[in-house]
C-alpha cells in the first residue's frame, strides 16, 4: 500500500473521530446550559467535511440544528440568539468557576478563550448578506 493512503486513511479515521467526540460534547451542551452547543457542531462539521459527506450530510440535514449549520457552511453566519446563549453560557460558567477558587492562571486562561471566543462570535455577521 501507498504510504500516502495510508496516511489519508488515518487522518480521515482521525476527522471522523474529532468529529463524533465534537458531536458528543455538543449533545452534553444541550443538557448543561453553560456549555455551549453550535460551536460543538460547527467544528464537527468541519471535520465530516474533510473526512466523510455522509456524516455531513446528517449534521446539515439534521432538523434542529442544520439550518444553523447550513447557514454557517454557506454564509458563516451566527445568529443574535447564539451570541447570546453563548454569552450568558460563557458567564454563568465563569461565575461558577470564579466560586470554585481555582489558580490564578486558570481564571487568566479561561477568561481569555472566553473573550477570544466571544470577540469572534460578535465579529460574525448575523444574517446572511
Amino acid at each position: 500500500m501507498n504510504l500516502k493512503v495510508i496516511f489519508a486513511t488515518y487522518k480521515n479515521i482521525g476527522y471522523q473521530l474529532l468529529g463524533l467526540t465534537l458531536v458528543g460534547l455538543g449533545i452534553i451542551g444541550i443538557v448543561l446550559p453553560v456549555m455551549p452547543t453550535t460551536i460543538f457542531f460547527i467544528l464537527a462539521l468541519a471535520c465530516f467535511t474533510r473526512s466523510s459527506p455522509k456524516l455531513a450530510a446528517w449534521l446539515l440535514n439534521h432538523p434542529r440544528y442544520g439550518a444553523t449549520l447550513r447557514h454557517w457552511q454557506k454564509y458563516k453566519v451566527v445568529p443574535v440568539r447564539a451570541k447570546w446563549f453563548a454569552g450568558v453560557g460563557m458567564s454563568l460558567g465563569f461565575i461558577v468557576l470564579l466560586l470554585s477558587s481555582p489558580a490564578w492562571w486558570v481564571l487568566v486562561l479561561v477568561a481569555s478563550i472566553e473573550i477570544a471566543v466571544m470577540i469572534y462570535l460578535l465579529s460574525r455577521p448575523s444574517k446572511p448578506i
